[in-house]
């Protein structure tokens, strides 16, 4: 990508944001919008990411939405096809859909594990072949985007399956990194802390539990999805274009101790 005068000027890029209808999804969506990109929201619930999408348009977004469930491989080869149909590019990829479990670390059913790893990291991995492929065969770069986890780093005992599929979604991010650097495409991984999202409600809401963990975090407060735009616009941008294999880490201070 070519710098322009304000290097975090996305005006004319094409965003895609895989689980862009809610949470942490829907926050990069927003972001990058303001900063001038076009998005293209993906999600599970077709309902539901046009709901948001609207939501999104009504702010001004040049947006459109497509039913994709990242870990069918046939549904993020069509979504491809119809993101590419509509803006006729794909300049940005965030791989952001994902979601987490407790369980028994001996007692798991390997279909439980197999389901998280499904989404969480084969999803990413289809989703940077698709967007790679076609970034490869064009002009103009791209940048390629995982959202990872402080997981990744510090597991709990009851979510080893989370863990694990973090952990790969990281070490994805240096293989393709280093696969499309010839392309002049960057590929980064942001590993938020703990965000207050729906999915994180039950958690952010009992008190005795949020106070432990607010206690640890030296910002003193769980994060925002907002708290993630200015790291995403960045790295969709610009000024990211030598930086590439990378995981920036956004929580507050939390995985200092």
């Amino acid at each position: 990508m070519q710098p322009s005068k304000n290097p975090f000027d996305l005006s004319g890029r094409v965003a895609v944001v895989t689980g862009g209808n809610r949470g942490i999804g829907f926050g990069l969506a927003r972001s990058l919008s303001e900063a001038g990109a076009k998005i293209a929201l993906w999600a599970r619930d077709e309902e539901a990411g046009q709901e948001s999408a609207d939501r999104l348009a009504s702010e001004g977004a040049e947006i459109c939405a497509f039913r994709c469930n990242v870990d069918h491989e046939d549904e993020v080869i069509q979504a491809t096809a119809k993101t590419l149909e509509h803006f006729g590019r794909i300049d940005i990829g965030f791989a952001n859909a994902g979601f987490g479990r407790v369980g028994d670390a001996l007692k798991m059913e390997l279909q439980e594990f197999r389901e998280i790893l499904a989404t969480n990291l084969e999803g990413a991995f289809l989703c940077f072949r698709e967007w790679g492929s076609h970034m490869s065969e064009r002009e103009g770069g791209g940048k390629l985007v995982a959202i990872s986890s402080i997981s990744a780093l510090s597991s709990t005992p009851a979510q080893p399956h989370y863990a694990a599929s973090k952990g790969g979604v990281e070490a994805l991010v240096r293989a393709y990194s280093g696969r499309m650097a010839r392309y002049g495409v960057q590929v980064n991984a942001v590993q938020p802390g703990w965000i207050e999202t729906d999915a994180t409600l039950a958690a952010s809401e009992n008190k005795d539990f949020s106070g432990l963990i607010v206690k640890r975090i030296p910002a003193r407060r769980w994060g925002t999805p907002a708290d993630l735009g200015g790291i995403a616009v960045y790295l969709a941008s610009p000024a990211s274009d030598y930086h590439t294999g990378d995981t920036l880490r956004v929580d507050g201070g939390y995985s200092i101790f």
